[in-house]
């Protein structure tokens, strides 16, 4: 699926070549995009697209741990609004260091994790169910460390 937010008027920094470049790119387009409105404003997505968009989603695996820099929360700027509201959230999540990977329960992000040799530790941003931090550290159990040696799991 593809979402374009919306393009500047006049590109910041004096790289006016780049933004007409995009907005005629954009304007070739044409009629293979449709308007759409997400939480951070309005946006485009492929026609192409727009049932599987409308369409409930499957249900989300009990957890995840998506590594540093996954594609899932590669983003910038306001788009990162979409996947963590909380501003102090995102400034753990997409630091000015090596990013943590993101935990998602149920599909929604909930906390970071990070990994030294075998050990996996795990911060949530709030109480997990009994049945989520089973899901949690069954996921750091599938990982492919325990070659190097027993997974650990340490939550902070």
């Amino acid at each position: 699926m593809c979402l374009v937010q919306r393009l500047p008027r006049r590109s910041p920094g004096g790289a006016g070549s780049a933004v007409r470049r995009r907005r005629s790119d954009f304007e070739a387009l044409g009629s293979t995009l449709t308007p759409a409105s997400t939480p951070i404003g309005d946006a485009w997505i492929l026609a192409s697209d727009e049932e599987a968009v409308r369409t409930e989603p499957d249900t989300a695996a009990p957890a995840r741990l998506l590594p540093s820099g996954d594609a899932y929360y590669l983003l910038w700027a306001a788009d990162r609004e979409i996947l963590v509201p909380d501003v102090m959230r995102r400034a753990e999540l997409w630091t000015t260091r090596v990013w943590p990977g993101a935990l998602l329960v149920a599909g929604e992000i909930v906390g970071t994790w990070r990994r030294s040799a075998a050990e996996v530790s795990i911060h949530v941003w709030g109480r997990l169910s009994r049945a989520e931090r089973e899901a949690v550290e069954a996921e750091a159990m599938s990982l492919p460390l325990g070659l190097i040696s027993p997974i650990s799991v340490h939550w902070t």
